[in-house]
């Protein structure tokens, strides 16, 4: 159960099994205490959603534990959360039992990582020939400047978490050469780290000089196919300049690059041919009617 961030993942994988030994959904509807046969397979499929009171209801249905039913309920919470704020809340109540923060290690150090803007940036700082490993000039040197207090507690959890090492002599050093975010990484602390980093671009509009900053956009139309080739062309120069500061053999600043692509418009159809009609000019006299 624990193991599981999405309540419906876990009811498919529990119907899978249980289906073996003679579930069917009338059978789980009818432990579940609801009159729709289907209604788990809808469930499943996203088209319909769990109230308080029937979230208690499938956990029974499931038998689970109180605890494992504890856990489900705020899952469902959770995934049907309408607010980050929301879902940052349910994810720390989540968060604090036991049992899901060892069926979750991996992904709670991502959260970790990405809590802050300055971890991955003084992540990178290690990777210049200058970076001298002294709380308050890694404070001083980042734009804006955080504590003493908040540098030091950085390198502690890069160091816990593998993203820097010490080699032979005792030097930090990244323990791989480059993290990104992925294509299309929808995790919560994503989402945060990136709302936190376009914050970080808005106030460098305010604060950074116009030449340390390069802030561009482009407002364009496109079909479905141009998109996905746009989103392609991306994703080969991000890794073009990973591989590009990779090969830098001198770096000395840290810099952020922001990539988004979302509509600003629904999807604008095309007019059926025998419906259209001509369309009048902006402070054009009307169209008299044929008589």
């Amino acid at each position: 159960m624990f193991r599981y961030r999405d309540y419906r993942e876990f009811l498919a994988a529990y119907y899978a099994v249980k289906k073996a030994s003679g579930l069917s959904y009338r059978s789980f509807a009818k432990a579940a205490g609801v009159g729709a046969p289907n209604y788990l397979k809808l469930v499943i499929e996203g088209k319909r959603n769990l109230s308080d009171d029937m979230s208690e209801r499938f956990a029974k249905a499931c038998r689970l534990n109180s605890e494992s039913t504890a856990y489900f309920k705020l899952l469902v919470a959770f995934n049907q959360a309408r607010t980050d704020e929301r879902r940052n809340e349910l994810h720390a109540r989540l968060s604090e039992f036991p049992r899901f923060r060892a069926a979750q290690r991996l992904d709670l150090a991502q959260k970790e990582y990405h809590s802050t803007w300055y971890h991955p940036a003084i992540r990178e700082m290690v990777a210049c020939p200058g970076f001298v490993e002294r709380p308050t000039d890694i404070a001083r040197q980042l734009w804006p400047a955080i504590t003493e207090k908040q540098a030091l507690r950085a390198l502690e959890s890069l160091l816990k978490l593998g993203m820097l090492e010490r080699d032979g002599t005792g030097r930090l050093r990244q323990s791989t050469r480059a993290v990104t975010t992925g294509e299309q990484a929808s995790g919560l602390y994503i989402r945060n780290y990136h709302a936190e980093m376009m914050q970080r671009a808005t106030a460098a509009m305010e604060t950074v000089p116009s030449q340390h900053r390069f802030i561009t956009s482009l407002t364009l139309s496109a079909s479905d196919a141009t998109l996905a080739e746009i989103q392609r062309r991306v994703d080969e120069l991000r890794e073009d300049l990973v591989a590009l500061c990779d090969a830098d053999p001198n770096p000395n600043r840290v810099v952020q690059l922001n990539l988004q692509l979302f509509p600003l418009s629904h999807v604008i159809e095309a007019p059926n041919p025998a419906e259209e009609r001509p369309t009048e000019c902006l402070g054009a006299p009307p169209r008299k009617p044929k008589s």
